[in-house]
């Protein structure tokens, strides 16, 4: 059983910055691509970045320039580091292994609330 854990969220001004990470048990990141989903109110939930095992690098427009994804597969953690974070922003962050072809593999989470003010 794969046990998903986000952290880092919290509320933060519109401009300010957050750091997620996700920590993984029962699976190896290093053998998945990653991927962060997001969902905010009323709405679905959505890709916003994803790392391949080979490196390469996916994000939505909306955040692309903004934030990062990175991987330390020897703590079996990826991260999300955001900033310029804007209101529309808000949602719950989700993290969840990825297909070779970017669908998720695993359960989701509880995630971790993101809340920008203006």
């Amino acid at each position: 059983q794969v046990q998903l854990v986000e952290s880092g969220g919290g509320l933060v001004q519109a401009g300010g910055s957050l750091r997620l990470s996700c920590a993984a048990s029962g699976r190896r990141f290093s053998i998945n691509a990653m991927g962060w989903y997001r969902q905010a109110p009323g709405k679905e939930r959505e890709l916003v970045a994803a790392i391949k095992i080979g490196g390469s690098l996916n994000y939505a427009d909306s955040v692309k320039g903004r934030f990062t994804i990175s991987r330390d597969n020897a703590k079996n953690t990826v991260y999300l580091e955001m900033n310029s974070l804007k209101p529309e922003d808000t949602a719950v962050y989700y993290c969840n292994p990825l297909t070779p072809f970017g669908l998720p593999i695993g359960s989701w989470g509880q995630g971790t609330q993101v809340t920008v003010s203006s």
